[in-house]
């Protein structure tokens, strides 16, 4: 079904694969060609669109400008503050502004609709686009009317990714965009590319999130894509309409690579002809000889319908397994996951010989794809979800989609059947629309379902279980009465029905003033809008106290900061910090608090000055007894900056919004220590906001509450020395090796600066 390489290889026209082996140059040559494995790196399709957005001749160190920009309103404002105090006066290229997260504005008051009103202030002063609450999900308005074949778009939403209309799009932190609205470039060592080759037919019932959890459940865990683009090829694509290749397409981001692409064809031709942009087609495939640093070899024919467990989309089973083997399973996700500290009880989903679901959910950028929901509506056509506690709601993912649905009678289809058909939201993907009740399992077309989403609060004893499913599964267990059910189980005769586009729907209420700022016009701030505070600069000597050690294998994002009800704050910096690790270190605001209020008061931390202050408070008597041992090992180094660190094993999957770092840096910390870190992005994240990204190797000479002294640490990031050496201050003096690895001028100076603002404010 899906074939993973263990080393590299060529395509040959497209079609014939060569894998890198000792025999490579001879099959070369039996074909007739006679190219280099550097020049073969040439021929793929990512090259030649890095290559042309590249503003250096370097090529294997990017400084990459993009043609577009995406945000919505859980990050935009922070992204245009960052910008304003860093200098910018107009949006330099397109800049989207969509409304779709924080939309729901009965949360918090005012707040919300602050941010929208904000928002279009900023789209006219400054020359941007403005798309107002539930006309359409980000990456919707992004495909429909921003994507072009070799274009690249940067969006500070993960699941920036329009790879199927040719588009090589970068779901990043938004200082990387502030970077880019003040002229700036985005700075990487060129990314390996991965050759993702379909072959075969889907059947039928088999819909693209099916194929979308195959692959990730067969990439993530191996980090066999991590950070690199994924380039589908292969005779297979032909075979998938672009509702289909859009629907795989933006689950990529689940796999943790950097971006994506495909090649393009008449139906993507077509596709952007019917939306008014056919200018922006144009063919896009390989080489006639192409190298891929790696390469996954998929049989679509083979791919069965799917189902992600509880609480990661790389959790995969086929629905036919889970059927088979449904206490084992139940019983293996339950053990999994024991260190949440709940008792996920999903053995009690299993009864009357099925596994058993609350609510169904089909929504958003994933899910809410015009033809998911027609075969969702062709299943459940003259049926009944019932009148018990089985729920079910769908969300298309624009108004132009819901007209469709509307016109053709599929909104009549749900409706008789029980469902409720909403507005274009991204709510139920983060825990903002239709949270299940407690111990609920919802099956959902959206694209993640980590522990922290969903409404779930683990440490307030709230869970709600969470499985990835594809739209036609879903339709198919909702007419079982929440059974879970495979599409391919079913009978069903699928329509095939074309998509008119109205593009009058945005005509009307889109403000669009690319290239076209009013620099006379003043910005609307609503009260919960706030600057960011200052941020002081790396010191030469720094002592860090470990305030979080988290010992998961992987930290999300969601627990760094969590979504949900936290989102009416992301345009408050410190009312957001305040949620900092709630959910997964309840204690961790307090502590980081605590460490920086020491250094607060004693910005030049000497002995001396620490002795004014109060002895009688634990933590003032716990600082003066290091600072003591600092005084005696390290007379050279008594003045020093004070921060706070967090450890955890590989931190940062998922999300690509900031906060999961100046959120951090708002509360004082100067330092992740990592084995790994899950995402460039979250690693980018921490460097814009001046968070030094240490990676250790050994996590067994600190814990919680330990000091750690790098002395020198300013100096040895300006030499770039590759490996740096800290002390852990305990009983005895242990060194602690720590690197910071591949780092940019730029960034080194971004980290010395102590964030993105104060560097461009140098």
């Amino acid at each position: 079904m899906i074939e993973l390489y263990n080393s590299g290889a060529y395509l040959i026209n497209g079609k014939e694969i060569i894998k890198d082996e000792t025999d490579a140059a001879a099959k070369l040559s039996q074909c007739g060609i006679s190219v280099s494995k550097e020049q073969a790196k040439e021929g793929t399709i990512s090259h030649g669109i890095i290559a042309a957005h590249n503003k250096n001749n370097d090529i294997q160190n990017l400084t990459l400008r993009f043609d577009s920009l995406t945000s919505h309103d859980i990050t935009y404002v922070g992204i245009i503050q960052t910008a304003r105090a860093s200098g910018m006066d107009k949006f330099p290229m397109p800049y989207v502004l969509t409304n779709c997260h924080n939309s729901l504005c009965a949360v918090g008051g005012t707040i919300n609709q602050d941010d929208h009103v904000f928002a279009l202030s900023a789209a006219q002063k400054y020359g941007g686009i403005y798309v107002p609450p539930h006309l359409a999900v980000i990456h919707s308005y992004n495909r429909e009317m921003m994507a072009g074949c070799g274009k690249m778009i940067l969006g500070s939403d993960s699941h920036t990714r329009y790879g199927a209309l040719g588009t090589m799009a970068v779901g990043e932190g938004g200082g990387e965009l502030a970077k880019q609205l003040v002229g700036r470039t985005y700075d990487m060592q060129a990314p390996a590319v991965v050759g993702i080759y379909l072959e075969g037919e889907v059947t039928k019932g088999v819909g693209p999130q099916d194929v979308a959890l195959a692959i990730i459940g067969a990439t993530f865990n191996n980090g066999y894509v991590k950070n690199k683009v994924m380039e589908f090829v292969g005779p297979g694509i032909a075979k998938l309409s672009i509702d289909f290749r859009n629907g795989i397409d933006v689950m990529t981001t689940e796999t943790a690579c950097w971006s994506s692409i495909w090649q393009t064809d008449g139906l993507v031709k077509t596709y952007l002809n019917d939306r008014g942009r056919i200018g922006d087609y144009k063919e896009l495939k390989p080489a006639s000889a192409a190298y891929y640093d790696g390469f996954i070899k998929i049989d679509l024919s083979k791919i069965q319908p799917c189902i992600a467990l509880p609480f990661h989309p790389s959790n995969v089973y086929t629905i036919s397994d889970l059927q088979k083997n449904a206490k084992d399973i139940l019983a293996k996700t339950e053990e999994e996951n024991k260190g949440t500290g709940l008792n996920l009880n999903l053995g009690v989903k299993y009864r009357n010989g099925g596994v058993w679901a609350e609510q169904a959910i089909i929504a958003g950028c994933s899910g809410g794809i015009f033809e998911n929901i027609m075969a969702a509506a062709d299943i459940m056509k003259d049926t009944s979800i019932g009148s018990g506690n089985f729920t079910m709601s769908v969300y298309p993912e624009s108004q132009p989609t819901f007209l469709e649905l509307v016109k053709n009678g599929a909104v009549q289809t749900f409706m008789k059947a029980g469902v409720l058909v909403r507005e274009a939201f991204c709510g139920p993907c983060f825990g903002a629309g239709d949270t299940p009740a407690n111990n609920e399992l919802s099956v959902r077309h959206v694209t993640r379902n980590f522990m922290n989403r969903e409404g779930s609060k683990p440490n307030d004893g709230q869970i709600s279980s969470v499985a990835l499913m594809d739209a036609r599964s879903i339709a198919a267990t909702a007419i079982n009465g929440g059974k879970i059910t495979a599409a391919t189980e079913l009978n069903v005769k699928y329509g095939k029905y074309k998509f008119f586009f109205d593009k009058s729907i945005y005509d009307k209420r889109v403000y669009n003033g690319t290239g076209k700022p009013q620099n006379e016009t003043e910005l609307v701030f609503g009260p919960n809008i706030k600057d960011w505070p200052k941020m002081p600069p790396l010191p030469e000597n720094l002592l860090l106290k470990v305030v979080s050690f988290i010992t998961d294998p992987v930290t999300t994002t969601d627990e760094l900061i969590p979504s949900g009800e936290t989102s009416s704050y992301r345009s408050n910096p410190l009312k957001l910090a305040e949620f900092t690790l709630s959910r997964k270190d309840p204690d961790y605001v307090k502590r980081a608090k605590e460490v920086q209020a020491i250094g607060i008061k004693n910005e030049s931390a000497d002995l001396h000055g620490l002795t004014q202050i109060e002895n009688s408070r634990k933590e003032n008597e716990e600082f003066i007894i290091v600072f003591e041992k600092i005084k005696k090992n390290f007379p050279n180094s008594v003045q020093f900056g004070i921060g706070s660190a967090i450890f955890a094993r590989k931190p940062g999957d998922g999300s690509a919004r900031e906060q999961a770092a100046s959120c951090q840096r708002v509360l004082g910390a100067s330092a992740n220590l990592a084995l790994e870190y899950a995402t460039k992005r979250y690693r980018s994240n921490l460097i814009n906001w001046g968070i030094l990204p240490f990676i250790i190797t050994d996590e067994s000479i600190f814990n919680l509450d330990s000091f750690i002294f790098f002395p020198g640490i300013k100096t040895a990031i300006q030499e770039k020395k590759e490996t740096i050496t800290g002390f852990v201050l305990g009983d005895t003096v242990k060194e602690l090796t720590a690197a910071l690895g591949i780092l940019t001028d730029a960034e080194r100076q971004i980290l010395i600066d102590g964030c993105l603002i104060n560097y461009y404010a140098k």
